[in-house]
């Protein structure tokens, strides 16, 4: 009586549901990702979209595939990619397969500081919610891992690709005082993304190079043409502060100023300073001074050829 007694609690203990435990560590999974398209990069409202496939290999008894993406902000679709079936299938090394082609919105925060040089890593995360890192652990499969070769975004270089797993911890029981706070097992799929440097070159920097030749170019007319003089620094703020405008239209409110509004703060001091010195060199004349006409011509073309080299050399300490 006593053995059939002890018989019958061994089986309930073991047929319940129960979390699967490992004597012999946490269950490792192996997890692939291959990025088929990127685009809609909206960095107003801080997203992107993708478009992949992701595979699991895993041995052991939790399934591994019903993860959550860490971040994710919108409803995402997800296809089995086997044989239409809902189910895993086993390769010849016994190990469990499962592959799935996922669409979805994600979260990314912009930080523009360097624009246009700025260089951006896309991440999509991964996390089982159920299980923690000391049952689950998900390691890159990265034999596969890629991103489409043929993959093009208009405005962007595609860099490197990264697959690494990443130990979170959430730092809080959820409301739950009978549970512990837990660590739980990320991977992290990341694409870096880079403007191309003729972006900068040609886009950016070639019209405020143009705008600050001319307003230089003021210095080496003759002193005496005041009106001419006066009037090619100030056309060049004004034209300095539309082309400013039209960047900063297409760049989301930053409350900080970026690496090209930092150019054309020096753009702006350089030219003020010019057209002080056209007014100065001006009063000057006017004022019969002794100083010779041919000196003070002299003496402002090597100033002009300061302007531009303290122009030129701080974009330079700006973009380093």
């Amino acid at each position: 009586m006593r053995t059939t007694l002890l018989f019958i609690c061994f089986f309930a203990l073991f047929s319940g549901k129960s979390t699967p435990l490992r004597a012999d560590g946490p269950q490792e999974v192996r997890v692939g990702m291959y990025l088929m398209n990127l685009y809609d990069l909206n960095m107003d409202e801080h997203s992107f979209y993708a478009d992949f496939y992701i595979w699991f290999k895993w041995s052991g008894e939790i399934d591994p595939t019903a993860i959550e993406f860490v971040n994710s902000i919108e409803k995402w679709s997800v296809t089995s990619e086997v044989s239409g079936e809902e189910e895993e299938t086993q390769l010849n090394d016994g190990t469990q397969y499962r592959i799935f082609r996922v669409e979805g919105r994600f979260f990314h925060s912009f930080v523009l500081n360097h624009f246009p040089l700025d260089h951006h890593q896309l991440d999509i995360r991964l996390e089982n919610p159920e299980y923690d890192n000391g049952q689950l652990i998900y390691l890159p499969d990265t034999a596969g891992a890629d991103i489409r070769k043929s993959l093009q975004l208009v405005g962007w270089e595609i860099g490197d690709l990264a697959l690494e797993p990443v130990s979170h911890d959430y730092g809080t029981n959820f409301g739950n005082p009978e549970e512990n706070a837990r660590q739980y097992s990320q991977l992290a799929y990341t694409v870096t993304l880079t403007r191309p440097i003729t972006y900068f070159l040609l886009k950016m920097m070639l019209p405020l190079l143009v705008v600050m030749l001319v307003s230089i170019g003021a210095l080496m007319l003759h002193p005496s043409y005041i009106d001419v003089r006066a009037s090619l620094p100030i056309g060049g703020l004004l034209t300095s502060v539309f082309l400013q405008q039209s960047y900063s239209d297409a760049l989301p409110d930053t409350g900080y100023m970026v690496l090209m509004d930092k150019i054309y703060l020096l753009a702006y001091v350089l030219i003020s300073l010019l057209l002080l010195q056209v007014i100065r060199s001006g009063n000057w004349l006017a004022g019969n001074r002794q100083l010779p006409a041919a000196q003070l011509i002299r003496r402002e073309r090597k100033l002009a050829l300061l302007f531009l080299s303290v122009f030129l050399f701080g974009v330079l300490g700006l973009c380093l």
